[in-house]
């Protein structure tokens, strides 16, 4: 059933808890070293990504194919379902971001990067883009969303209040932007996962939050995998998922 289709359509729902956002907490990290100087022009072309290879790619919670848990429970209203999973999705990335937030910094990180061609940029106020530090950025993206969870005009928790006629394009625009903070750590900071030896627990919220995105037209791959001359580094990982049967097309 397509989400998109689906907002005419009158619910009644039991209230959803209280949404709150969990306090980012910091982790401390003595023996990472410091960040990597950029390699000059005559130095070998560097080695893919670690999340790239093995046995880092591989590693997860879930084992199989992570369309068996996105599907729509029986019984279940789409924009309920659809509500809580985004919910969800914010909270576990705000904690992750929460863990690695000392190592993500105006100086190591001074643009929203998620490949080394791609930098995304803010629209503020005036609808110009402009361009922030990652730590900026994701402060922004994240304040932005919890004031959407807390609105509930958008996302209603009482009985018989329904979603609103623009919720679809709401979370839709909601996904874009968390995608960019899931493809930021993975670029930036998965050493940092690594070190936490988080790395299953990243890896299958990722891969989950990519199942669920496709599965309910929230997610548009091009967002995934970017431009041909500015690809997002995530969009080779979604592809390396695919190979492995973890994800669909």
């Amino acid at each position: 059933m397509s989400f998109f289709n689906s907002i005419g359509r009158s619910m009644s729902r039991n209230p959803r808890a209280q949404k709150r956002s969990p306090t980012p907490t910091s982790a401390t990290f003595p023996d990472m070293p410091p960040p990597p100087v950029p390699p000059s022009p005559a130095s070998p072309v560097p080695s893919k990504p670690l999340y790239l290879c093995s046995p880092f790619v591989e590693a997860a919670l879930v084992k199989g194919n992570f369309k068996t848990i996105v599907v729509l429970p029986k019984y279940v209203d789409i924009m309920e379902w659809v509500a809580v999973n985004v919910f969800d999705f914010y909270t576990n990335l705000n904690e992750f971001y929460g863990a690695i937030s000392e190592c993500c910094t105006q100086h190591s990180c001074p643009t929203m990067s998620a490949g080394p061609n791609l930098s995304y940029t803010w629209v503020n106020q005036d609808r110009k883009s402009v361009n922030l530090a990652a730590p900026t950025y994701i402060d922004y993206v994240m304040t932005w969303v919890q004031n959407l969870l807390d609105d509930e005009n958008v996302f209603p928790t009482k009985s018989g209040h329904d979603f609103p006629q623009s919720f679809p394009s709401t979370i839709k625009h909601v996904y874009r932007q968390l995608l960019r903070v899931f493809a930021h750590i993975y670029h930036a900071h998965y050493p940092q996962i690594l070190h936490l030896r988080s790395e299953p627990h990243f890896n299958s919220l990722f891969a989950h939050f990519l199942a669920f995105g496709r599965e309910y037209e929230l997610l548009d791959i091009r967002d995934v995998k970017g431009a041909t001359n500015a690809s997002v580094g995530v969009g080779l990982l979604w592809d390396k998922w695919r190979e492995m049967g973890i994800l669909e097309g």
